[in-house]
This record gives C-alpha cells, sequence and structure tokens, in this order.
C-alpha cells in the first residue's frame, strides 16, 4: 500500500544536497518509495517528483506528464520512474517556459531549458533506457534532474520580474 508523503519545502537541506547513486533497483525498500513517490506526486497534481523532495537524497525521480490544473496543456505519458538518470546531450536551441515545484508552492518562474536532450536511465525494472526527449518532457525531465543534483528551478530563473504568483499563472493560462 502507498503512502502519502510529506513533500520537503524550499528552504530544507535535502533540497540543496548532491544525491547518492542507487546501488540495487530491487529493493524492496526502493520500489516502496517509488510507489508513494507516484501516490504523493498525483495527489500534489504533479507532472514530476524527486527522491530528495520526498526527503530521500538518491538518484530518482519520476516523470509524468499529463493535463493537470496547473499544467493544462502537457502532454499525456505513462509515469516513468528513472533511477541514476544521465542527460548524454543537450540542444543548443533553449526557450523560455513557466514552471512550478511542489517545494516552492505558489511560485512560478520563467525558466530557460533545452528544447531537446538526449538520455539514460534505469527503469524500476532494472532495464537500461537511452531516450531522446522534446519540449515539456524535456523540461519535467530537467527540473526533476536538478532537484537530484541540489538546484531548484529559482536558481535557473534569470531575474525576479520573471517571477510570478501561482494565482496570476493560473489566470494567464486560462485566459
Amino acid at each position: 500500500m502507498s503512502i502519502l508523503r510529506q513533500i520537503a519545502q524550499l528552504g530544507h537541506p535535502v533540497l540543496r544536497q548532491e544525491t547518492g547513486l542507487i546501488g540495487n533497483p530491487s529493493d524492496p525498500a526502493l520500489q516502496a518509495l517509488i510507489d508513494d513517490m507516484l501516490a504523493t506526486m498525483a495527489e500534489a497534481n504533479g507532472v514530476g517528483i524527486a527522491a530528495p523532495q520526498v526527503y530521500e537524497p538518491v538518484r530518482l525521480f519520476i516523470v509524468a506528464s499529463r493535463p493537470t490544473p496547473r499544467y493544462p496543456g502537457a502532454p499525456a505519458m505513462e509515469p516513468t520512474a528513472m533511477l541514476n538518470p544521465e542527460i548524454l546531450w543537450q540542444s543548443d536551441e533553449t526557450e523560455k517556459g513557466w514552471e512550478g515545484c511542489l517545494s516552492v508552492p505558489g511560485i512560478r518562474g520563467l525558466v530557460p531549458r533545452s528544447l531537446r536532450i538526449g538520455v539514460r536511465y534505469l527503469s524500476r525494472r532494472e532495464e537500461v533506457r537511452e531516450v531522446e526527449l522534446s519540449g515539456f518532457i524535456a523540461r519535467v525531465f530537467q527540473h526533476e534532474y536538478d532537484h537530484i543534483s541540489g538546484m531548484v528551478f529559482l536558481d535557473r530563473v534569470a531575474n525576479n520580474r520573471e517571477l510570478i504568483s501561482e494565482r496570476e499563472y493560473m489566470r494567464l493560462v486560462s485566459a
């Protein structure tokens, strides 16, 4: 049975830690953590969540793009657990887009991200996957990758004028 976990909030040291590699993907405790993260992310209307956000400093995150109240235009995909993920390459072409974070409630920022990336990760079934991601899904991967590297999206916002409240963001996307 999955447990809804508390989400670490900006200021907690776990969000600024470099995470450790996962040694045994089949560990039942790790598999339970993945299930807990999936449930916690869904409950919070997230499109991704990283292990540090639930107080676990390991190289694991979930990418689960789907339309939600927070991201109404997001493409749908199967939620994917990514263990020990790596960015293999990034396109030179970048784009600024609005990002929010379950660990930074109430704030959105314009964040530049590569439009296309090549990534490698281990699936929860211990399969090595190498894929190219683009658009919103590439953005979510990069956002979550920052979490396992001790960063939050605010670190990538160019200036404070590119920050808005969640309420103002919702007004913009519904207009």
